[in-house]
């Protein structure tokens, strides 16, 4: 690959000048929350808490969410030898970031980071100190343009080389209008074979009475529309691939290893899944 490396400063976006609402909670700051982050308000607070009022299983969810993110990168770059990254939905720098997966097992790997959320833009740098031997960069997008996402993200990845297209906890936020199954399907086509579609997704079918409740106190107090969806749904968005063992099942149970905080036989309210385009 010849795309510019890591330290391209082009490749870290300016630190924008942006008047953030505070007053109303935000998706990224309440995930934040519960991750235990210190980077939200006391509206996003409220709303977390609120949350975790009608299903308790939110917070060990959330964190069994960036175990599996942990666990997916890492059969990526192991087993599939996959050295190129597509995370939409960045949201706010954790632990486990996907480049610091990706790039400790393979230090060359390329990652790019999409959101269209200003406070995660505000933190991008915290994204981008990857290796010198690989490359990490960050865009300012909305997942519903799909083709702006491929065009500015082959700055730096090489779209004629197999790519993971990472969609954790994301497609919740895309309304049925929106058509999230047309948009995936839209980046996936934009890839070669070889690829992999990396999904997780709150569960509507999990708990089904709390995650109800759940999903309306969200909603009265975010602006943006928050939709939770049965496993069925969530499988249409790997029509077309081959499903990795074990399939679409409960982010826990993906290729659990001995040590994972949860147990089994809890009942995490999230689906995910790892497919392979042919």
């Amino acid at each position: 690959m010849t795309k510019s490396s890591a330290k391209d400063e082009s490749r870290y976006p300016e630190t924008p000048s942006v008047d953030l609402d505070t007053s109303v909670a935000h998706p990224a700051r309440v995930y934040d929350y519960w991750l235990g982050g210190k980077d939200n308000f006391a509206a996003d607070r409220e709303a977390a808490e609120q949350a975790i009022a009608a299903n308790p299983m939110i917070v060990p969810g959330v964190r069994t969410n960036r175990a599996f993110l942990r666990r997916a990168v890492s059969y990526l770059a192991v087993e599939a030898g996959i050295r190129q990254f597509l995370d939409i939905g960045t949201g706010l720098p954790s632990a486990n970031n996907t480049h610091q997966v990706a790039q400790a097992i393979a230090p060359d790997s390329r990652v790019v980071y999409v959101d269209n959320d200003p406070i995660v833009l505000i933190h991008a740098r915290a994204l981008l100190t990857g290796t010198s031997e690989g490359a990490t960069a960050y865009l300012n997008a909305d997942l519903r343009d799909p083709a702006a996402i491929v065009a500015r993200a082959s700055e730096t990845l090489d779209f004629e080389q197999p790519v993971a297209v990472m969609l954790l906890a994301i497609l919740q936020l895309i309304p049925d209008d929106d058509d999230p199954h047309a948009l995936v399907a839209q980046l996936m086509d934009a890839v070669v074979p070889g690829s992999y579609l990396v999904i997780s997704h709150p569960a509507s079918d999990v708990l089904p009475e709390a995650m109800a409740e759940m999903e309306r106190r969200l909603n009265q107090r975010q602006r943006e529309v928050t939709t939770f969806r049965p496993r069925g749904d969530v499988c249409r968005h790997f029509d077309g691939l081959s499903l990795i063992e074990p399939g679409v099942v409960q982010t826990h149970r993906w290729r659990p290893e001995p040590g994972d905080a949860i147990s089994q036989q809890q009942e995490v309210t999230a689906w995910c899944g790892v497919g392979r385009k042919g």
